[in-house]
């Protein structure tokens, strides 16, 4: 069974007119990664409608998706598109989960409460979440008040990581990998998954492959790397977890499809020998186990 861990969805107001929707709700970093166009004009990706992701979905033989919030820079942002997601879950339960996005600005009070109906919606986790790009730092004491709830409630938390050696592109953000190795340290009972291959942190960390808590996710490797990554990274860390990613509607492929896919993905990690439990068994056990 393949299940993809790292997939973003919308809803119709925002899919109808992207950049006026972020510009009228003051999400300009959004905005600046989302919506803007390659070289040769094709759009960085689409935004697509929840029965078009389950189309894609079956044309890639894609069990199961996990819709991940944004890294919004408002707290009503979180809270619209997670009441989205709820109603993508209760409508097909068998295909998709979601987890859930927060801003800790919002105060600690509100960013639980938000937390707490999330989890009571029935979504599994939080996230993405990215501290370097929503305003705050890795100490804000809310932050860490959400990790050390989603480790009592075994919700993973999904983390944007940026390799510090990466192409430059409008919207990037720098997120030191020493954070990362931090936080999973001083929160031991709280599972991470860190997006994007992790930024590489096994490789420029020392001892970060060894945190058991610590899971790293596939999402837009061929934008950031070459399809050699699946077997090097996999020699630094246990195939069990590692957690196959695709960043959908993100095009992976620019100079080769016109739309998003999935299935190109799921092809380049087979050719690489990638196991049954990196496609989807992790995911699995992580998430529904």
């Amino acid at each position: 069974m393949i299940i993809d861990s790292h997939v973003h969805l919308y809803p119709s107001e925002l899919n109808a007119d992207p950049a006026g929707w972020a510009a009228a709700h003051g999400e300009g970093q959004w905005v600046a990664l989302s919506t803007r166009r390659r070289a040769d004009g094709r759009a960085v990706q689409a935004f697509p409608s929840v029965g078009e992701l389950l189309r894609e979905m079956d044309r890639a033989e894609v069990a199961r998706a996990v819709l991940l919030g944004w890294y919004w820079e408002k707290p009503e942002s979180c809270a619209w598109q997670n009441r989205f997601y709820a109603e993508c879950v209760r409508a097909q339960p068998q295909r998709l989960a979601a987890f859930a996005a927060l801003q800790p600005l919002a105060g600690r009070a509100a960013t639980l409460e938000e937390m707490t109906r999330a989890q009571g919606e029935g979504l599994i986790g939080v996230g993405e979440l990215s501290p370097h790009s929503q305003g705050y730092g890795v100490d804000d004491p809310v932050f860490r008040a959400v990790l050390e709830q989603a480790g009592q409630w075994k919700l993973p938390v999904n983390l944007h990581v940026t390799d510090p050696e990466g192409r430059a592109y409008p919207g990037r953000v720098e997120t030191p990998l020493a954070d990362f190795v931090r936080l999973a340290r001083e929160h031991p009972t709280t599972t991470f998954v860190l997006a994007h291959w992790g930024g590489m942190l096994p490789r420029r960390e020392a001892g970060a492959n060894k945190l058991e808590n610590i899971y790293f996710d596939t999402a837009a490797s061929p934008l950031l790397y070459g399809a050699d990554v699946w077997r090097k990274f996999l020699e630094l860390v246990p195939a069990k977890r590692v957690l196959f990613g695709s960043d959908y509607p993100l095009n992976l492929y620019p100079k080769l499809d016109a739309e998003p896919t999935m299935g190109r993905l799921i092809a380049e990690a087979k050719a690489n020998g990638v196991s049954e439990a990196v496609l989807g068994g992790n995911a699995e056990r992580l998430f529904w186990q």
